[in-house]
């Protein structure tokens, strides 16, 4: 069974981006847009109950996409391939590193949740955990994460593309396995470059959460801030976006 996905670009520099809980292979701003097909390959994958794979059924686990992911790569032919990662995507980039680190030649976070998970008080996980069926939990929580400066037409449009996007049940079904798994003993040492791209605006996942995770894991991992971005720096600043994915992806053109 093909693996559903969506492939931008023909060059010799091949990635695998791997989205994020409110996005889908169609949800990455204008990265698709941006990216140079002369220099890269971006195989944009759905997880089972997301975008053009949103009928499909799955455990809905880490385990699971990172066996997509693969199987993916299979099917069209990589060996090898870097991991673009973002949000949730973050940690399903590391445990698909972790279950095939030969393959990975590079890694890049956006905004990306560590394979350590998210520590949640009450209140938090209530509004998490209600954004399955709650579209209002949804808006709330993306209000928060790009710093409450977006007007609510910008939020709701976001709300309706994750809404359209994915399944409710396959959606709310995600959402232990990112925020509560902690899974980093079973990431080996990473001796590739790992790129964390972050908005200084994100009250989830910003700068000092990554410090405090991601560069105590992995202390030679290289870390860029966006200042006017939250969550989404590739919808909020797409030019400083590509400009630092270019930067981590550049040494293997």
């Amino acid at each position: 069974m093909s693996v559903g996905h969506v492939v931008v670009g023909s060059g010799p520099v091949r990635a695998i981006a791997l989205h994020g809980w409110f996005g889908s292979s169609s949800g990455w701003g204008e990265l698709p847009l941006r990216i140079d097909g002369d220099r890269y390959t971006v195989a944009f994958l759905d997880y089972r109950g997301y975008g053009t794979r949103k009928a499909e059924t799955g455990d809905y686990s880490l385990a699971e996409i990172s066996a997509d992911a693969r199987a993916l790569a299979d099917e069209i032919g990589w060996d090898r391939y870097a991991l673009i990662g973002h949000s949730m995507g973050g940690s399903a980039m590391m445990r698909t590193f972790a279950d095939a680190p030969e393959r990975v030649t590079a890694m890049v976070g956006v905004s990306p949740v560590p394979p350590t998970g998210v520590p949640f008080d009450d209140d938090s996980w209530a509004l998490f955990d209600g954004a399955a069926e709650s579209d209002d939990n949804r808006a709330a929580i993306i209000d928060f994460t790009t710093g409450n400066v977006h007007p609510d037409e910008w939020l709701q449009q976001m709300v309706r593309f994750s809404v359209e996007n994915s399944r409710r049940d396959a959606f709310g079904a995600y959402l232990v396995p990112w925020a509560r798994t902690d899974f980093h003993q079973d990431v080996p040492a990473v001796e590739v470059p790992l790129h964390l791209i972050v908005g200084a605006r994100d009250g989830a996942l910003g700068p000092q959460v990554c410090e405090g995770s991601w560069l105590q894991l992995y202390p030679n991992a290289q870390m860029a801030v966006i200042d006017d971005a939250g969550h989404y720096p590739m919808y909020e600043s797409p030019d400083a976006f590509m400009e630092h994915l270019g930067d981590a992806l550049g040494a293997l053109a």
